[in-house]
């Protein structure tokens, strides 16, 4: 394996190689250990003509650095990337020095139940995604003999959705409430996730020249882990439509100081919006049950599904039936309703 020597304020990388009956070393001087950690890791990938590394004591933890820094970290948004180094650590902890050629089905399993015992299905399986994609990197390099990684399943707990979409009957109690409150700008936030859908990311990122006569126009989206301000996805550039109402209301809000029209908050909207539901003695959801309540009702109201997935920004309309397809309790009563009535009518 490749060794990291600090000289100095410089740091040396060194990587053996084995050619023609023959021990050599290659080095390299780095400003940084960072800079000579991934030189090295590189080198470790090339040489062999990429055949080697499994024969090798690379642990699955080495490599599933290796890929995310050097294949991972260039394809994805910087925020996605950080999700991929939350994963490493979870990954060192559960693999610790378990090395390539000794992975099975079996074995990986085994440390992913080991994971789910304690946490979430949907955490589990955001784990298991990257863990796949490491591992039929691996095969495709010919680092491991078996593509086993189709037969990983993802487990853990089904917990109760946070996000849930609001009712009508409180989906009207909070929106007259924030239209008739605007002097709290939070309550402004709200009205708009709830006229818009758009993502809590989103409402954070509209700018002045993003507010036009009776829309928004969505072009940045703000994170709490990084300064990287670019959408989720292609489809989510849009142009969204407000009514004059709330309109008028937004262009009030004074820009702040960083140029955009709403507080961050450190980020706290969703404990916010708890307090704010308590209040109104409605039915706790997450600031990203907004987004869900406003798909919801439109779905209600009989809107196009196509419209509807280009309002939220989806890349297809498959996301938008998967995930926000889900009607609200007053229409599926009477949609049951409706059903019963032919169904007698026969």
């Amino acid at each position: 394996m490749a060794s990291i020597v600090k000289r100095g304020k410089s740091y040396r990388a060194q990587v053996s190689l084995y050619k023609k009956g023959k021990h050599q070393k290659i080095t390299k001087t780095f400003s940084t250990r960072r800079e000579a950690q991934l030189w090295a890791l590189e080198t470790e990938l090339e040489k062999g003509n990429g055949k080697q590394l499994a024969h090798r004591s690379t642990t699955f933890a080495d490599y599933f650095d290796n890929w995310m820094y050097l294949v991972k970290m260039n394809d994805v948004r910087e925020t996605t990337f950080q999700n991929y180094l939350r994963a490493s650590k979870i990954i060192r902890k559960l693999f610790q020095d378990i090395k390539l050629n000794d992975l099975n089905d079996i074995v990986v399993q085994k440390k992913i139940d080991e994971y789910a015992k304690t946490h979430s299905r949907k955490t589990t399986h955001e784990v298991v995604l990257k863990i796949k994609g490491a591992l039929r990197d691996a095969y495709a390099r010919g680092y491991i003999s078996n593509d086993f990684a189709r037969l990983l399943k993802s487990r853990g707990k089904v917990l109760a959705k946070r996000n849930k979409a609001l009712s009508i009957t409180d989906l009207k109690k909070l929106r007259k409430y924030v239209l008739e409150h605007p002097e709290d700008e939070f309550n402004l936030l709200v009205l708009l996730a709830l006229e818009t859908g758009m993502r809590r990311g989103e409402l954070l990122g509209i700018r002045p020249e993003n507010i036009v006569r009776y829309g928004i126009e969505v072009r940045h989206s703000i994170s709490p882990t990084s300064d990287d301000t670019s959408l989720k996805t292609r489809n989510a550039k849009r142009d969204i439509s407000i009514n004059k109402e709330v309109y008028d209301r937004i262009v009030q809000i004074p820009v702040k100081e960083n140029g955009y029209i709403f507080n961050f908050g450190g980020f706290k909207q969703s404990e916010r919006l708890a307090e704010l539901l308590d209040k109104l003695q409605i039915n706790r959801t997450t600031f990203h049950g907004l987004r869900d309540t406003h798909a919801s009702f439109l779905f209600s109201q009989n809107i196009d599904l196509v419209y509807v997935s280009k309002r939220l920004g989806h890349d297809n309309i498959q996301t938008t039936q998967n995930y926000y397809l889900e009607l609200m309790p007053e229409k599926k009563h009477q949609q049951d309703a409706d059903a019963l009535n032919l169904l007698n009518a026969l």
